[in-house]
């Protein structure tokens, strides 16, 4: 490449430097310049069938390998698809930058007047970004790639956008590679660290208090910070409780750990604390908001919360200190402050995790009765429980759907950082299909999707994506023929008796009639996977499953397996209850 670069080429360059090595997205002649240049800077594109599920590529990517994700769409519709993906991978606090083209310089910002596929892209995005800009001219170009990089690594992560005008891309800018800067010309590349005395006093809080609890976010899987966590727990002997997102942060079969499924004594752990270590989590709804009486009211409670993101301090719930750090490197010092002052209560409080485990094992076996209460076609419970058994221990799990992803976690045991993907934040129907692909393309670990047939239906074609990348995901559908969390909700709503007894005493849901609009026509996506492609098996009684499933894991290729669930039990998913009064006001 000659002294005078394209916008594309310079792009790609700026990407490299930064460790990119993969992007996700589609191509189009708009950004033609970029997509020819990645391939010379040791980038690969990998190219999903809609640009929606390039994003959840890049956020899945990004979550399990705390590296930049990438992806890109083209002008116009391109940007229209890719909209729900930025929506949803800002929620989920991924990190990922979205590059996309606009029409050329002279005819938008102001639009002309009937310019073709064009619309004002950056304002659409500003909202539901960290940041997003545009382009104005070539001698910004490095310096607005600049901005958008350094906005990727401060504070909580999310989605940033820098929008190029087509011209901009494929033409000559008249600069050459040394626009391009080492990235800590004009970033922070080190952790933020906390301040010293800040961390001496939260140790001394947590070691003096009668009962210490840890809570940690999302934050943790970010910073990569699994290891001190664990460190810090075992010096404390403090119980570690999760957001959603962050299930398996701490592996559930520690001794610490108290499992994100067991609700109520996830409350009873929260309420005994005096203490509690807040740490990558800004304690949201489906933390209860860190509010009694799922938590202990706060003049009963001291809070220490470590977070990367000002914004994020003391939000939620009074904070008694504050330490702005990055969570690994608060935690690693944290844990180093505790051991040099030592727990003389350590044995104490070992006794009390024990007592809580042997809670959870007796809640467990409860639970698990749904594994075998007998049942139309599969019982749901058993879909989740015997994939795990089934695939590789490192394999990556995504839940995508309604009821699929409550029965998935009810049913699945965490036992490995970053091996759990959804939607926790959003709860985005179809999202799991490209976060499958980042996820194999990302680690290279065996990847299983359990997926309701609605989320499926969203976006199948992604199937044909695994099988051309050559990507060996097993998609499991589990398929009730309804939109089930909505046909609960409209039962419940109009005859919340009949519909108890009816499930009680026949097995079944209220008749037809009693619902609108929340049935599906019998579908065989056994079949579309083979006619994508992929291995196919159609599971229709659970004596079949196992054998299905190990099929579609030594294939060797894609693999769908659709299994008839009990349309009646799947929509009585664990912890109903629970999870309506989560998305009320607590009274604390």
């Amino acid at each position: 490449m000659g002294a005078n670069l394209t916008g594309g080429q310079l792009i790609a360059k700026a990407l490299a430097a930064e460790g990119v090595t993969d992007v996700f997205g589609i191509i189009d002649g708009t950004y033609f310049g970029l997509y020819r240049a990645l391939a010379g800077e040791g980038i690969t594109l990998h190219s999903p069938r809609h640009e929606s599920s390039a994003a959840h590529m890049a956020g899945a990517y990004a979550r399990l390998t705390g590296r930049l994700g990438v992806c890109i769409a083209s002008n116009g519709p391109g940007v229209a698809n890719v909209l729900p993906g930025v929506a949803v991978e800002q929620g989920e606090g991924n990190r990922v930058l979205l590059i996309t083209s606009c029409r050329r310089l002279g005819i938008t910002h102001p639009d002309r007047g009937g310019a073709y596929q064009s619309f004002d892209q950056t304002a659409v995005t500003a909202p539901m970004t960290r940041w997003s800009g545009r382009v104005p001219s070539a001698d910004r170009l490095p310096e607005l790639l600049r901005r958008a990089l350094r906005a990727c690594f401060t504070g909580r992560p999310g989605v940033v956008h820098l929008d190029v005008p087509e011209n901009l891309v494929n033409q000559a800018t008249g600069l050459g590679p040394d626009a391009v800067r080492a990235p800590a010309s004009y970033r922070r590349t080190t952790p933020v660290a906390p301040d010293a005395g800040l961390v001496d006093r939260a140790a001394q809080l947590l070691v003096a208090a009668e009962q210490p609890l840890i809570h940690v976010g999302s934050g943790v899987l970010h910073a990569g910070a699994e290891d001190e966590l664990a460190r810090l727990a075992a010096l404390l002997g403090a119980p570690v409780t999760t957001s959603w997102a962050a299930r398996g942060a701490l592996p559930e079969q520690r001794l610490e750990a108290i499992p994100m499924t067991a609700l109520d004594l996830n409350d009873e752990v929260r309420n005994a604390a005096d203490v509690v270590l807040v740490v990558g989590s800004r304690l949201g709804e489906t933390d209860w908001w860190g509010k009694a009486p799922n938590w202990a009211p706060p003049h009963r409670q001291q809070t220490i919360q470590i977070d990367v993101d000002d914004d994020h301090l003391g939000v939620n719930k009074p904070l008694t200190l504050a330490l702005l750090a990055d969570a690994r490197a608060g935690l690693r010092e944290l844990a180093d402050a505790v051991e040099r002052r030592g727990v003389p209560a350590l044995a104490r409080r070992t006794a009390r995790l024990k007592s809580w485990r042997s809670a959870w094992r007796k809640e467990r076996v409860r639970l698990d009765k749904a594994l075998t209460r007998p049942s139309r076609h599969v019982p749901p419970a058993l879909v989740p429980s015997t994939a795990q058994q089934v695939m590789p221990r490192d394999t990556v799990w995504v839940f995508d759907g309604g009821n699929t992803v409550v029965w998935s976690n009810f049913f699945h045991t965490a036992t490995m950082p970053r091996s759990l993907l959804s939607t926790f934040k959003f709860g985005m129907l179809g999202a799991g299909m490209g976060q499958s692909l980042g996820a194999a393309i990302g680690t290279g670990r065996p990847v299983c999707v359990l997926i309701g047939d609605g989320a499926f239906g969203m976006h199948p074609g992604e199937v044909e994506t695994a099988v051309r990348l050559g990507l060996p995901i097993v998609f499991v559908v589990l398929v009730d023929g309804q939109w089930g969390m909505v046909k609960m909700s409209q039962q419940i709503a109009a005859h919340p008796v009949a519909t108890v007894a009816r499930k009680v005493l026949t097995g079944s849901n209220l008749p037809a009639d009693r619902v609108v609009f929340s049935d599906f026509s019998p579908c065989r996506y056994d079949l579309v996977g083979e006619g994508l492609g992929a291995h196919g098996e159609r599971v229709t009684d659970a004596t079949q499953l196992r054998g299905a499933l190990e099929r579609a894991r030594d294939c060797g290729r894609a693999a769908v397996v659709q299994v008839e669930v009990d349309p009646v039990a799947h929509l009585w998913a664990p912890a109903l209850k629970s999870f309506k009064q989560m998305h009320q006001e607590p009274a604390g």
